[in-house]
Parts: C-alpha cells; sequence; structure tokens
C-alpha cells in the first residue's frame, strides 16, 4: 500500500519532492496492541515526556505479574492508591478505569473486532471514554490499527507541516486542512505522516525550492 500512497501524493509537486527527501512512509504500526492497550497508554502519556510517561508504565506493568499488558478486570481491581503510587493523577486514574470498564462492556473492540467498525464508528465510540479525545483515537487508527485514510486536522504538527510544506505564513485552520487533503484520500494517514516528516525536514534543512 505504501507504494501507492507514494505515487498518489506525488501527484501533488510539493509532496514530489518530500517523498524524494525522505523516502518511503514508515508508519510503525503497532500490530501486536489492540485498542484497549493502545488507549490505556495514551492517556499514561498526556501532558508528559515519553521518558516519564514509560517509567510510569513501567511500574503499572510490573505491578500485574504475567505476560501481557495488564488485563482490564485486575487493573479495575487495584487501589488507586497503589496506581497514584505509579504516578498517575487522579484524573488519569478515573480514565484509566473507565478504559477498562467500556473494554469489558465491549464499547472498546478487540483488534478483530475493529476490522468490522469503520473509522467514524471507532470514533465515535472511543471519544465517549473519559478523557479519550478525537486526536487521540485518530493516534490510535493511524498507529496501532493501521487506517490508511486518517487526517488529524487539529494535529499543531500536521497543520505546521503543511504551512512549511506550501511554504504560507499561517497554518490552514482544521476545516480548511480537511478539505485541502481531500486530494490525498485515501492515503491521508501516509500523507499525515508525510507531514510530520516536513516539519523535522525543513527544520534541518534548508526550504526546500519551489516545485
Amino acid at each position: 500500500m505504501s507504494k501507492e500512497a507514494m505515487r498518489h501524493l506525488s501527484l501533488d509537486p510539493r509532496f514530489a519532492v518530500l517523498i524524494g527527501r525522505v523516502g518511503r512512509p514508515r508508519l510503525g504500526v503497532q500490530k501486536q496492541r489492540g485498542p484497549y492497550e493502545a488507549l490505556m497508554r495514551a492517556i499514561a502519556h498526556q501532558q508528559l515526556h515519553g521518558r516519564a510517561a514509560e517509567a510510569i508504565l513501567g511500574r503499572f506493568e510490573a505491578l500485574y505479574p504475567g505476560d501481557g499488558f495488564p488485563p482490564p478486570d485486575a487493573v479495575l481491581a487495584t487501589e488507586e492508591a497503589v496506581l497514584r503510587g505509579c504516578g498517575f493523577s487522579g484524573p488519569k486514574i478515573a480514565a484509566l478505569r473507565d478504559i477498562c470498564v467500556r473494554t469489558l462492556d465491549g464499547t472498546v473492540p478487540t483488534r478483530r473486532a475493529s476490522v468490522r467498525l469503520s473509522d467514524a464508528e471507532l470514533i465515535e465510540r472511543l471519544t465517549a471514554i473519559r478523557g479519550v479525545g478525537r486526536w487521540t483515537v485518530e493516534m490510535v487508527l493511524i498507529f496501532t490499527l493501521g487506517r490508511p485514510d486518517i487526517l488529524p486536522v487539529d494535529d499543531f504538527g500536521v497543520r505546521e507541516g503543511y504551512r512549511l510544506l506550501y511554504e504560507l505564513e499561517a497554518q490552514p485552520k482544521p476545516r480548511e486542512l480537511a478539505t485541502l487533503g481531500e486530494a490525498w484520500a485515501p492515503y491521508r494517514s501516509f500523507a499525515t505522516w508525510y507531514l510530520y516528516r516536513a516539519v523535522e525536514a525543513f527544520r534541518a534543512q534548508a526550504p526546500m525550492s519551489r516545485a
């Protein structure tokens, strides 16, 4: 699919130059994870540096012996004070518990069950969970479930990548970017990945010449 995405996006001369610079897209889809684990990890990472979040997750996972990520029923049976001891705040604990409850009642689907749900259905379901916003679900759709046509228009990095790629003075508004991004369908997840890389490329090197 990545070759088709590259070919499609390269119809835009600006993307063609960027693709030539950074190469094939590497989304790094986490195929071993399901939506439950991905959402739990996302809550841990909210408003924290990556290393701090991973340290908290390490202490959290150490509470539960055995292989695999801690199951929802075990997390729900854990006292709040113990979870606080891992480094989770009160609001994050409430969000984690809601994810667990929604997993046990089927709102959060398994990876296999998610195949039967559309992007829109997953967004509607998962954003109903406490502490889970649309952007978080979009990240799960792209980097956990490997959905190919997601464009997180509220993402600062995506909008900044567009601004740099097209040498604009200001970022496009989310609604404007959604309209512009229709040209990248059905490979908007790949466009998202390239727009992230655009920020890195433009900051590391001189601006690309106009195509």
